[in-house]
């Protein structure tokens, strides 16, 4: 809608309320009213496109908050009394599995000795013992210094030097400490030079240029584990995938000497994360390559006799390639958050919209609570959830047709894109496993994003490649509930073994293959 631009004064404007008034307009001023009104409706939607672009500004900088949809002002909000969280965030003994376990025995009384209290009575061992937990603190990295006795002739000087015990190992910093500092550094996003600090400050000094000559060399020992996870993700059912901008110096001091002209300047972070049955795993890719071209590189190794996967991801173009085949599914929580982020200016549509997007999501809840299989999963969601698509496909283009909502408006526009992207929003109507939504990938993506906020940038390709490999093997740890410090210090350990065949030395595996050595 665009208005007829109008030039009015003060006086003329007084003049046509004295007409309207009275009930005696002149020729003209219809058109006058009708351009002013125009204009009206002009400025309140361009406020309610600013109030949107306010939220959205202030989510960039402090973040989602919990999304609710819009009390209905029909209905009478239910009061129900809250039910307290078990526990309050406290852990019970049983939650420590990392931690030292040591019994203790009764000095002074044994099984079946007589009863100190009673004479007659005897006592037996309990199945269950009395736990208690303690907890100290220590740096995370902790060093232990050796003095050697020396002993030198006082005729021939030959100086005799004590034997470090076998436990004191063969190199300054071992498997552990560079397993540590890799999960420090990319499992919780901690920076070289505040390690550091830490460090200095409980006794034990680790430069931050010493930490990253000790996690490169680590990621050269370990790399054929992350080349192994690359090429058994490619053969993923299901395979997530998302893009978030990124820092690398070099990258970036390229773009300022080509002016930003001659090649692409933009620096992503790709995380893809791949479904095979059950079993889950994480990649992150950082440079110049978006996640579609990033997909397309992961797909290459994809083998032949394999069906096309399910990729879910977001609408947008650079997040899929047209180099293979893939059944495209786009992400409900992404068209979701339109109507979210509008419901302020539209309670009563919105609310209509999340109430059945909110039914689809319990039906899937019940598919995973049920243990469904994938067919059963698709014939639910078929019975359950398809009147209900379709029934709000319905009411989305009636908006429109029956010009109910501005197409220009905010509403408008989070309506056209579930229109534009009703078939793959709706995929998993007609495919089996394919998933409603891109959420397992962005809590993926978070490691990435929790790295650029603390430590900004990456200084080269190399350095980025090196936290690639660490995030991945660390977040697929943690999607398999396996213990990334073990891990990675396992496969620092058997760093020769991992070369000759990587593929025992995954995550979901690794255990078992440090009992069969064993043994």
């Amino acid at each position: 809608m665009k208005a007829k631009k109008i030039e009015i004064n003060a006086e003329e404007a007084e003049a046509l309320l004295d007409r309207v008034k009275n009930g005696a307009l002149a020729q003209g001023d219809y058109e006058i009213i009708k351009g002013l009104l125009d204009t009206l409706a002009l400025l309140n939607q361009a406020v309610t496109e600013k109030g949107t672009s306010i939220k959205r500004l202030l989510q960039m900088i402090f973040g989602h908050k919990t999304e609710k949809k819009p009390k209905s002002p029909k209905i009478e909000p239910v009061h129900r009394p809250k039910n307290k969280t078990k526990g309050h965030g406290k852990n019970g003994a049983e939650d420590y599995i990392g931690a030292k376990t040591v019994k203790i025995t009764n000095d002074s009384l044994k099984h079946c000795d007589p009863c100190p209290v009673c004479a007659d009575g005897k006592l037996y061992r309990q199945l269950i013992p009395g736990v208690v937990v303690r907890v100290k603190g220590a740096a995370p990295l902790q060093a232990t210094v050796y003095e050697q006795e020396k002993l030198r002739c006082n005729i021939c000087e030959k100086v005799f030097t004590a034997d470090l015990p076998i436990e004191a190992g063969s190199q300054k910093y071992d498997e552990t400490a560079s397993a540590m500092l890799a999960l420090l550094r990319y499992g919780s996003g901690l920076p070289l030079n505040r390690i550091a600090k830490l460090q200095a400050g409980m006794g034990v000094p680790f430069a931050s240029s010493t930490q990253w000559d000790v996690i490169e060399k680590m990621a050269d020992r370990i790399h054929p584990a992350y080349t192994e996870l690359i090429r058994q993700a490619a053969q993923g059912d299901v395979i997530h995938n998302d893009d978030t901008t990124m820092k690398i110096q070099d990258l970036m001091a390229e773009n300022q000497a080509n002016n930003l002209k001659s090649f692409r300047s933009g620096i992503f972070t790709t995380g893809i994360l791949s479904i095979i049955n059950k079993r889950k795993i994480a990649l992150f890719f950082t440079g110049r390559k978006h996640a579609g071209e990033n997909m397309a590189q992961l797909l290459a190794q994809r083998q032949y006799c394999l069906d096309p996967p399910i990729q879910m991801c977001d609408a947008l173009s650079r997040n899929f390639s047209g180099e293979f085949q893939t059944l495209l599914a786009n992400c409900l929580t992404h068209g979701r958050r339109n109507f979210v982020n509008v419901a302020g200016d539209f309670p009563d549509e919105c609310l209509y919209v999340l109430e059945t997007l909110g039914s689809v999501y319990h039906n899937d809840a019940l598919t995973s609570e049920k243990n469904m299989t994938p067919k059963q999963r698709l014939r639910f969601h078929q019975i359950k959830s398809g009147p209900l698509m379709e029934k709000l496909h319905c009411w989305l283009g009636e908006q429109f047709d029956d010009k109910k909502v501005e197409p220009n408006s905010s509403l408008g526009k989070a309506i056209n894109y579930m229109l534009k992207q009703w078939q793959e929003l709706t995929l998993f109507l007609r495919v089996e496993k394919a998933p409603l939504d891109n959420n397992i990938c962005e809590r993926a993506i978070k490691m990435a994003i929790m790295h650029r906020k603390n430590s900004l940038f990456y200084k080269t390709e190399h350095g980025a490649y090196i936290g690639d490999l660490f995030m991945s093997l660390i977040h697929t740890c943690a999607l398999e509930k396996v213990n990334p410090f073990n891990y990675l210090t396992a496969l620092h350990k058997h760093s020769s073994a991992v070369f000759k065949n990587p593929q025992l030395w995954m995550p979901w595996n690794c255990q078992a293959n440090l009992t069969s050595l064993a043994c």
